[in-house]
């Protein structure tokens, strides 16, 4: 094991099999296997096919981290629902060892280490109104709200109102984000924000 090299992926938020390549100096086939034995004696986590970090730096990771990570395993992808919610402090909800985001792909939960990362699909339509902060794709805190309110209309998402400051919400915005989707979702949303 050459610590030199761990030390180097280290400082990589994350990794590919390439990286690996290029820094041991070896054949792509030869790096994911190396990558693979890494992963079970527990130097590597392997977040899904092709992506790693290692343990040393998954347990220094931030809650931010972990957000900039959720976007990574999932491309494209951006942070939303409660999650995002909870990072605006908007909520008194804290969500942990659970991440939630929007993607156009698929919908599809990811475990690492306890942590999961859930990914609820959406049409291309309603992937939008989310910005980038310091390295991190977040829904703005009025689509994070109108994204649940989204799922809800539909019975795929609960909504504890009470944990909610919903009057940190711009009201306009909410009106114009909500313009483009179903009239059931929008139903829903004058039934929990009277909008």
């Amino acid at each position: 094991m050459n610590y030199d090299y761990l030390q180097k992926l280290s400082e990589k938020s994350i990794f590919l099999i390439e990286d690996v390549a290029e820094l041991f100096d070896i054949t792509i086939p030869s790096a994911r296997v190396l990558s693979s034995r890494y992963a079970k004696k527990g130097v590597f986590i392997r977040l899904k096919k092709n992506l790693y970090l290692t343990d040393q730096r998954w347990r220094i990771s931030s809650r931010d981290d972990l957000l900039r990570i959720a976007n990574f395993i999932q491309v494209p992808s951006y942070i939303s629902f409660m999650t995002a919610l909870s990072f605006y402090e908007i909520t008194t909800q804290v969500q942990r060892n659970f991440i939630e985001s929007v993607s156009p792909r698929r919908s599809v939960n990811f475990n690492v280490k306890g942590t999961v990362f859930n990914y609820h699909r959406m049409k291309r339509e309603y992937y939008f109104d989310f910005e980038r902060r310091d390295g991190l794709f977040i829904a703005t805190r009025e689509k994070a709200f109108v994204d649940m309110v989204y799922l809800y209309s539909f019975g795929k998402y609960s909504i504890d109102l009470g944990s909610l400051d919903t009057g940190r919400l711009d009201r306009k915005k909410l009106k114009k984000i909500i313009s483009i989707f179903p009239e059931r979702t929008k139903e829903a949303m004058r039934r929990v924000c009277k909008i």
